[in-house]
């Protein structure tokens, strides 16, 4: 069957709606459809501005971008989605799930059914030590949501045992609750929990007819825990354009169109500088305040962002494997958002050319053939891996029709095949979950098993093949080579780690 060129249409569909709005409700995408674009110049910037904010995140020395969008005004000035990612594609959101809790938390004070002073205590009284200190008494859902609930966080909580809410109210208070920062995801993950205790339902399902079906937001998926709790803190799954319309919506101070979502006193209580972090930048609930004037973000590792800035009604949202979780990135959006004037500007050539390059962004290949020695010596061969953080058992490399192809056996038994390319991105299916940063009990609970893996190969005294899971935030290059002594080496440079660890073989 013939490969639709999703780039090309993607590129025809952005130049359509410019000369007819409509065009817009009509994508082949469905909701990634749904935010008109238009030129940067009709919103008081420049397409070359763009571009360039665009070619600097293209250019990151400590990771690479998968996508990005610029809204003004609600519009679309841009959008870098660098082949093999692409608009259709989720991402898996890290920490920036955080604010769509804090979301969730304002609709349940709405609705009556939460307070932020009621105690934290007094929802889990099955979970409770035999004997409560008066600071974990007094521990408040506000606590929670501004990171101040003074216990000290354990990353390692989540990795091992199924009870996790059980386990944290366990920990000992070591500060007065709402006096001491102390960034933690499992605050939020108690907050997801208390939310599950008063309406019933999971976080999820209270946020869908609530915040998402009326954003037309239906390609969203929540991990949960080994209780069967969304994890809150983390795991949101979403794609570029939905996470553009949420920063829209929090712009809008709760509006979507003609209704009020959200409250505007929540948005703007949310969003404010609450909490001294010892940091540059402050904290809301669950928000970041960025040290740029009046903006605040979402903020998830490896630089997943929802940039919000009130005072050029603009939005940016970035998805990235960045292993400076952006934060050098994040100037060049300030560099961006300094462009914006009140009025439209002339057109020229610019906008032309940005979409061109729009349509041309793509992720480095490898360079060269790939040592045909090597790959005679591999084609055909199980390669059975000792024990590594990619829980994979074993790799295969085959010649197909297309070039090569990649066989990944995890620890679980359950294979998939990457087609590689070599000078080009191919892309392949599979329904077996990626590697993940991310060490959970139970990861991927409640994340369909529908992944894409894209492949191509090369080298010259060596065989490197590149792998970047598309719809999740995963990315690696494996380097055959043989040793001095004529010994098959493996090397391995994830774009979520710094440096390259060898994988050794199973004598």
């Amino acid at each position: 069957m013939k490969r639709f060129n999703f780039h090309l249409i993607g590129y025809l569909i952005r130049v359509f709606s410019i000369l007819f709005p409509f065009v817009g409700t009509m994508s082949v995408y469905g909701q990634i459809g749904d935010l008109r674009r238009v030129s940067p110049e009709s919103q008081g910037l420049k397409s070359e501005d763009v571009k360039s904010f665009f070619d600097g995140m293209m250019a990151a020395k400590q990771g690479e971008p998968h996508g990005v969008m610029v809204l003004r005004n609600g519009e679309v000035v841009g959008e870098l989605f660098p082949t093999p990612f692409a608009s259709k594609y989720s991402h898996t959101l890290y920490s920036a799930s955080k604010t769509f809790v804090a979301v969730a938390v304002g609709l349940a004070v709405d609705e009556n059914r939460l307070r932020l002073t009621d105690r934290v205590a007094t929802f889990f009284p099955e979970m409770l030590p035999d004997t409560v200190s008066e600071d974990l008494a007094n521990m408040t859902v506000r606590d929670l949501l501004t990171m101040t609930s003074g216990i000290r966080p354990d990353w390692l909580m989540r990795t091992s045992g199924a009870n996790w809410v059980r386990r944290y109210l366990r920990k000992t208070v070591l500060y007065h609750p709402g006096e001491h920062f102390d960034y933690d995801s499992m605050s939020t993950y108690l907050l997801s929990a208390i939310l599950q205790k008063v309406t019933g339902m999971k976080l999820l399902d209270y946020l869908r007819p609530r915040l998402f079906e009326p954003m037309h937001i239906t390609e969203v998926d929540w991990e949960e825990s080994p209780e069967g709790i969304n994890t809150g803190g983390w795991g949101l799954h979403l794609q570029v354009a939905s996470m553009a319309k949420f920063g829209q919506l929090l712009l809008n101070r709760g509006k979507w169109g003609d209704t009020q979502l959200v409250s505007a006193k929540w948005v703007d209580e949310m969003t404010s500088a609450l909490q001294v972090t010892g940091m540059a930048d402050a904290y809301g609930y669950q928000v970041w305040r960025c040290d740029y004037p009046e903006a605040y973000r979402a903020d998830g590792a490896l630089g997943q962002y929802i940039i919000v800035a009130p005072r050029e009604q603009m939005v940016v949202a970035i998805t990235q494997a960045n292993i400076g979780n952006g934060v050098a990135e994040r100037q060049l959006v300030w560099n961006l958002l300094r462009t914006a004037r009140e009025r439209a500007l002339p057109e020229g050539k610019g906008f032309p050319a940005l979409l061109e390059a729009e349509r041309r962004y793509q992720l480095p290949v490898v360079p060269g053939k790939g040592s045909s020695k090597i790959i005679n010596s591999l084609v055909g061969k199980e390669l059975r891996l000792n024990a590594n953080g990619l829980d994979w058992k074993s790799v295969k490399i085959n010649i197909s029709k297309k070039g090569l192809s990649l066989t990944v056996t995890n620890t679980e038994n359950q294979s998939y095949q990457v087609d590689l390319g070599r000078g080009e991105w191919r892309t392949s299916h599979t329904e077996v979950c990626p590697p993940y940063t991310i060490r959970a009990v139970g990861r991927f609970s409640g994340i369909k098993r529908d992944f894409y893996v894209a492949g191509c190969y090369g080298g010259e005294s060596d065989l490197t093949i590149r792998l970047r899971y598309t719809n999740w935030v995963s990315g690696m290059d494996l380097v055959f080579s043989q040793t001095e002594n004529g010994s098959l080496r493996l090397m391995v440079k994830e774009t979520a780690k710094r440096g390259a660890y060898e994988l050794t073989f199973v004598d």
